[in-house]
């Protein structure tokens, strides 16, 4: 194994990818839009036939969470139908594909960490339109390994630490959710626990244990509140903005879509079966920002 096409070209993860597998040995393939379109199948067959992978991981996805409530449509063809496509030229190689999920296919209700095994129930478009890709991609490959992860953040993109420190910047205080919690996790820190996980599958072949949904979250939890807080923590010695943020309900900020209010996930099965754990949140916290602020 060492050919990895990586869908999702120039988004959090890919980037991140970009760096990670090289470090493990593996040889980066990026593809994304416009050659790469899931609603052209046309261009995924022949991103396959140029790149001649020896494992896929599948970043693209529709992630505008509010817009996927006035548009499902297009956030299936995306979240669903292409990793159907992808898991389909992935079986028809024999090859392994990683699939990327998200806490969405919970609701948020169980007042614990979510383990694999919980049955999901999504609030909204979005996390439907990601679990039927779960779905997809496990029923179109037997050599699939779906990651669920959440509230991921990088030094690129949109997200909600490249928000913060730019609005910060701007006002003297800004009022942010505090009712919902999860695991901020740094896309360069996932990046690299993918890449071990494929060093991992590399090394002891392709086993049965390896297939099947799997958490991938940084250690630790947070409020949306409290990871704001941290982030002009760590900004501020590298001259960051110092705004005050005041703690607010969600029902202060209402949004187009339900979020889970704990999304919590146990990742103690990607620890057992692949060796890998991710770093505590505030560590790439301090990662990304050192990204953003120190160039």
């Amino acid at each position: 194994m060492r050919r990895i096409l990586v869908t999702g070209r120039g988004g959090q993860l890919a980037t991140g990818l970009a760096d990670a597998l090289p470090a493990q040995g593996f040889e980066a393939i990026l593809v994304g839009q416009p050659e790469f379109e899931f609603d052209q199948p046309a261009t995924i067959a022949a991103a396959f036939a140029a790149a001649r992978p020896d494992a896929v991981v599948n970043c693209a996805a529709w992630t505008a969470v509010d817009a996927a409530e006035d548009n499902e449509a297009a956030a299936f063809v995306a979240n669903a139908i292409g990793p159907a496509l992808v898991a389909r030229h992935c079986a028809g190689l024999g090859i392994p594909l990683v699939q990327v999920s998200t806490d969405y296919v919970f609701d948020g209700r169980k007042g614990a960490p979510y383990v694999e095994t919980d049955v999901p129930n999504p609030l909204g478009a979005y996390g439907r339109t990601k679990l039927a890709g779960e779905w997809a991609a496990l029923a179109g490959n037997p050599k699939t390994c779906v990651l669920r992860t959440a509230w991921v953040f990088s030094a690129v993109g949109n997200n909600f630490l490249r928000t913060m420190l730019r609005v910060g910047a701007e006002r003297a205080s800004l009022r942010v959710v505090a009712d919902q919690q999860g695991s901020p996790t740094a896309a360069p820190d996932l990046a690299e626990a993918i890449a071990a996980v494929l060093a991992r599958i590399r090394a002891d072949g392709w086993q049965d244990a390896h297939r099947g949904v799997f958490h991938a979250v940084a250690s630790g939890f947070t409020s949306w509140h409290g990871f704001a807080v941290a982030i002009f923590e760590a900004a501020a010695p590298l001259g960051g903005p110092r705004p005050e943020v005041q703690a607010i309900a969600t029902a202060e900020y209402p949004t187009r879509a339900t979020r889970p209010a704990d999304g919590r996930l146990d990742t103690a099965r990607l620890a057992h079966t692949f060796g890998v754990s991710l770093a505590p949140w505030r560590q790439g916290l301090e990662r990304v920002v050192r990204g953003v602020l120190a160039s």
